[in-house]
Order: C-alpha cells, then sequence, then structure tokens
C-alpha cells in the first residue's frame, strides 16, 4: 500500500486537530525525553503519517540544538508544519497541560498528604530524584563526554560550578562550552541530510530572534527598576528557558540557583517536587508549574505556575521559530557543530556538580538512605524500570522504613 506524501508547508491540519493528538500523548507519555521522541516518531510518522521519517529526523537534530526542552521543541515544530503558529501553540498546551495541572495539585495536597501520612514518603522522592539525576549523568557522559577532550570539559565545568556557587557561573561555564567547542570541536562528516521544509519566512524568524534578546536581556532590568517580585520570576525562568543546553533534567541545576538561594522555596521541598515530576507523563519542565505553585512569596499557587511555566516555555517559541528559517544553513557549519558538542559536554559537568550539590547532600543522610538509592539506581539502570514505578516504589519504600 502506497504512503501519502507528507506535507510541506503545514496547513493541512487544523489547531483544533493537533491538540487532540498532542493531549493524548500529554496523558500517557511516560519515561523523559528519549522516550518522549519515540512516542512522538509512532504517532505522527507512523500512525498518521503528518510528516516522513527524514523530516522528522531533522526536526529532532534542530531541537537538539537548540537551548530547551527538546521534545516539547519537536512537538511545537510538529503542530508549526501541521497547522501553522496556531498549531505550535496547541501542540504545546495538549503535551504540557496534563502534567503541569498534576504538579499543582501536588504542590498544593504535599502538606495535608504528609499531615495525615508522615513525611517518609517525600522523603523517598528526594532519594528517588538522586538515583534519577545519577541515571542522566551516566546517559549523558556516555553520549555528550565520549572522548578525552569533551570529558576533560565536564570535569572542569563541574570543579567551577562546585568552587563557586552562583547562578552566573553556570551561565559562565554554558558560554565556555559555546566558545571552547567552537574553537576545538568538529562533528564526525557524513552523509548530506535532507533539507528541512521551511515553514517559517526570514524575515519572521529575524522578528523572532530579536525578541527573544530583547526579552532576555530586558526582562530582568524591568524587573530591578520596577520591584516587582512577579516580573522578577518571569524573568528568572525566562533565562533558564533560553540558556538550558540539554534539556530534561539539565534543568534542575539552573532552577535551584534562582529559586533555592533566595530563600523561595526549601531544599527539600526543591527536591521532592522534582522527584514528583518523574512520576507524571509530560515533559519534565513542567517542574516550573510546581515551583511557581509552591514559593512563598506571592505571587504562587495558580497564578504563579502559569507565570513560571509561560516563562520557561517561551524562549522555545521565539526559538524554533527564529532559527527554523536559518537552519539548513547553519547546520553545515562545523562551528557551530562544535559549539554545540562544547556546551553539551560542559553541561554534563553541570548536572554531575548538581548530583552531589543539592541532590545528594539535600537528600542522603545515612546508610538506609544510601541503600535505597542504590536500589532506585539499579531498577532505573539494570532493569529497565521506568521511572514513575521507580519513584512510587521509593516513596513508598521510604514511608514504610521512616
Amino acid at each position: 500500500m502506497s504512503q501519502p506524501p507528507p506535507p510541506t508547508h503545514g496547513r493541512e491540519g487544523t489547531p483544533l486537530e493537533v491538540f487532540w493528538a498532542f493531549l493524548k500523548l500529554g496523558l500517557t507519555s511516560f519515561g523523559g525525553p528519549i522516550a518522549h521522541l519515540g512516542y512522538f516518531r509512532a504517532e505522527f510518522v507512523e500512525r498518521r503519517r503528518w510528516l516522513d521519517e527524514a523530516t522528522y529526523v531533522d526536526m529532532v537534530a534542530l531541537c537538539q540544538f537548540l537551548p530547551g526542552p527538546a521534545s516539547s521543541q519537536t512537538g511545537m515544530m510538529i503542530g508549526l508544519s501541521r497547522a501553522g503558529y496556531g498549531g505550535g501553540l496547541a501542540a504545546w498546551l495538549g503535551f504540557t497541560t496534563p502534567s503541569a495541572i498534576a504538579m499543582v495539585l501536588f504542590a498544593q495536597e504535599a502538606p495535608l498528604l504528609t499531615h495525615w501520612v508522615g513525611g517518609g514518603w517525600l522523603h523517598g522522592l528526594r532519594l528517588a530524584a538522586v538515583a534519577v539525576v545519577a541515571q542522566a549523568v551516566l546517559a549523558m557522559a556516555r553520549t555528550l563526554a565520549p572522548d578525552r577532550a569533551r570529558a576533560t570539559m565536564a570535569v572542569l565545568a563541574a570543579v567551577a560550578v562546585l568552587w563557586v556557587a552562583s547562578p552566573l557561573i553556570q551561565l559562565a561555564v554554558i558560554a565556555a562550552g559555546l566558545v571552547v567547542g567552537a574553537g576545538l570541536l568538529r562533528a564526525e562528516g557524513g552523509a548530506e541530510r535532507p533539507k528541512l521544509p521551511i515553514i517559517v519566512g526570514p524575515r519572521m524568524g529575524a522578528a523572532a530572534l530579536v525578541v527573544f534578546a530583547a526579552l532576555l536581556f530586558g526582562l530582568p532590568a524591568l524587573a530591578a527598576a520596577s520591584g516587582d517580585h512577579g516580573l522578577d520570576l518571569f524573568a528568572r525562568f525566562y533565562r533558564v528557558g533560553s540558556l538550558v543546553f540539554g534539556g530534561g533534567h539539565v534543568v534542575l541545576p539552573l532552577l535551584q540557583a534562582e529559586v533555592v538561594p533566595p530563600g523561595w522555596i526549601k531544599p527539600d521541598a526543591f527536591l521532592a517536587g522534582y522527584g514528583a515530576a518523574q512520576a507524571v507523563p509530560g515533559p519534565l519542565f513542567t517542574f516550573a508549574a510546581y515551583l511557581g505553585a509552591a514559593m512563598g512569596p506571592a505571587p504562587n499557587g495558580w497564578a504563579g505556575a502559569a507565570i513560571c511555566l509561560t516563562a520557561i516555555f517561551l524562549p522555545s517559541f521565539f526559538l524554533i521559530v527564529g532559527v527554523l528559517p536559518f537552519w539548513n544553513a547553519l547546520r553545515s557549519r562545523p562551528r557551530a557543530q562544535g559549539a554545540l558538542m562544547g556546551a553539551n559536554a560542559a553541561v554534563v559537568g553541570l548536572l554531575g556538580a548538581a548530583l552531589y550539590n543539592p541532590v545528594w547532600t539535600s537528600a542522603v543522610t545515612g546508610p538506609v538512605d544510601v541503600g535505597l538509592v542504590l536500589a532506585a539506581f539499579v531498577a532505573l539502570t539494570a532493569w529497565r524500570a521506568p521511572p514513575w514505578l521507580v519513584v512510587v516504589a521509593s516513596a513508598l519504600a521510604a514511608s514504610f522504613i521512616g
């Protein structure tokens, strides 16, 4: 049976159609960013045939190149190609809403659950987070720092972040990775890739990049001048969404540096939310909704969740629209590829440092905790257990032991 040709300019569907397709995935896509990309391929390449294999692979490559949540960005691009700008927004809403609501409800109900059943289960969530981050560090090191040069960059990045505890040093480490990678690293040559269909004009792309940069540099100054906490919150989460290379778990140290030192949320509550984020489907970046709801200063609750969630994902929209018209030319430049390799090596070190502080130091308090972390890590790596199941088991085990 012949397969119909895929759309090339993305006006064959409607935003509502895109929303329902991604809502189903938002309710069922457990397993993290790599698993999400597998779900997307099965749904949109094989089942719905919205695009062909080569186009999908190139979309994933572009989203891996950009800072931000790669799986969510891929979903936005699929929606954009199917139903225009409304389709991109619908894809994000469908995929993100279920887990965002779950994380806000967790933030609101966790104190009540702790009152009735004790705090052992929350401690179990923090221990599960240790195992999940350790697995992420190991997997990312194998993929993103496989040789001596990149492994050295990762170690130096970790040392720098552990030595100087500041959000600025984290940004400096990523910037250094970009610069060093552009100068020293080169991707291996390969066969010529098919060109990605252009669904955004160059003028719109340039405008999106200008707005992206204006918000990145202008929001902090505006927040400082106004003294408004809500605007400061938006600026901080927008900055994290703009600069988090590697996506997924790498958001942990950047967000921790933004919200824990000011005293907006306690380290144990921060890690408990991060552990809970492993047990819900959809993108890990909805952890931002939990933080917005759980933090002390107003705006918090649903309003705080909306601010933080919008701010952390907004850069992805601007970057996708901004880079897409120029991607076919940009991806062939060796220096651009080297810069990405260097940034990815740096974020391995960034996440490795976060594994020690705050993840390990805030969660592990004795030999029993070490045992539970090791058991969770083995379940994830050797037994290939799904993260949500490991999180639930860790919470139950800590409740019984505690």
